[in-house]
């Protein structure tokens, strides 16, 4: 039913620090700056990301894109047969995200989602923010979010039953994580058990190794710029760090995550914790720190290792 992760909302009070921001750490392209925020590209359409002027703080909806006006028909209606209130955007909501058509829902966590068809292609090539190789997307979509719920019991089942999200692993130590897919990249959404209902991250995917390395390096520059040092995952064996925005939410930058075959993939437990190595949390308590911490080590120590190159073709 959706096909892919289309775009984000964001809401800031803070336009200017998010225009350095996006494009001379992220490297994204800035383009059609208003009174109201601008939007932001990454690849040969219109917007990616669009970046609102408001007095809060934080992502304001998730995009999640359909096949057609049809196919959007019928994920109005299962939603609203299954309680969940649809509203039809305005004709200004669907200009200013760049698309044909949109409708407007809320998970039962409150997060804004907007599902549409009929993504705008940018009139020019894009032209990247700072030097860098480029952004992977096209059928992937943007990448992937990842959010923070008080309980997994009372999110998963309107992603999983509602939405069509498909189980690729899961974590339970040190923390709870359910990651999902929709097409051959290996998630688009994940949730994260807390206690808090929030938005954790939003993952890019560069090009090149080079282009992560090289960001990393800026970000390094930026006193509390850097959320999760360099490391690797276990589970798409991606290799990445994370940064903090202005609005205090997370982007993952990262490389050489794996494909999957959505017919034919098994979910397993990822159980040797969700890092090979790095990626030392400054978001966790010192406790749940240290049970990452033992969980790579005991990974290293057992020899766990992944390909050296993974992504292959979109």
């Amino acid at each position: 039913m959706l096909q892919a992760l289309g775009y984000i909302g964001v809401t800031t009070a803070r336009v200017d620090a998010w225009a350095s921001f996006a494009t001379d750490l992220l490297g994204m392209q800035l383009t059609d700056r208003a009174a109201h925020g601008f939007a932001l590209r990454t690849d040969d359409r219109a917007g990616r990301l669009f970046v609102e002027s408001g007095a809060c703080e934080g992502v304001s909806a998730m995009g999640w894109e359909v096949a057609d006006g049809a196919a959007l028909a019928r994920l109005a209606t299962r939603l609203s047969d299954a309680d969940h209130p649809v509203i039809p955007g305005t004709s200004l909501e669907a200009e200013r995200r760049r698309v044909a058509e949109l409708v407007i829902a809320h998970d039962p966590a409150g997060n804004r989602l907007e599902f549409f068809h009929g993504a705008a292609a940018a009139s020019s090539a894009f032209v990247p923010g700072r030097a860098l190789s480029g952004f992977r997307t096209g059928p992937l979509g943007l990448g992937h979010v990842v959010l923070t719920v008080r309980s997994l019991d009372a999110v998963l089942p309107f992603y999983v039953d509602l939405l069509g999200f498909r189980l690729s692993d899961y974590a339970l130590r040190p923390f709870k994580a359910f990651f999902f897919h929709l097409n051959s990249r290996h998630h688009s959404f994940a949730a994260i058990e807390t206690g808090v209902d929030g938005f954790h991250h939003l993952m890019v995917e560069l090009d090149s190794l080079d282009d992560v390395g090289q960001a990393y390096d800026l970000a390094q520059l930026e006193e509390g710029r850097v959320g999760v040092t360099l490391g690797r995952h276990t589970n798409d064996f991606m290799t990445s760090f994370y940064a903090r925005t202005p609005s205090d939410f997370m982007v993952e930058l990262g490389w050489g995550g794996r494909s999957i075959d959505p017919a034919t993939w098994q979910p397993f437990e990822c159980d040797y914790g969700p890092s090979l190595w790095g990626h030392e949390r400054s978001w966790l308590d010192d406790a749940k720190r240290a049970e990452a911490r033992k969980l790579r080590l005991d990974a290293a120590a057992a020899g766990r290792r992944a390909p050296d190159f993974v992504r292959g073709a979109t």
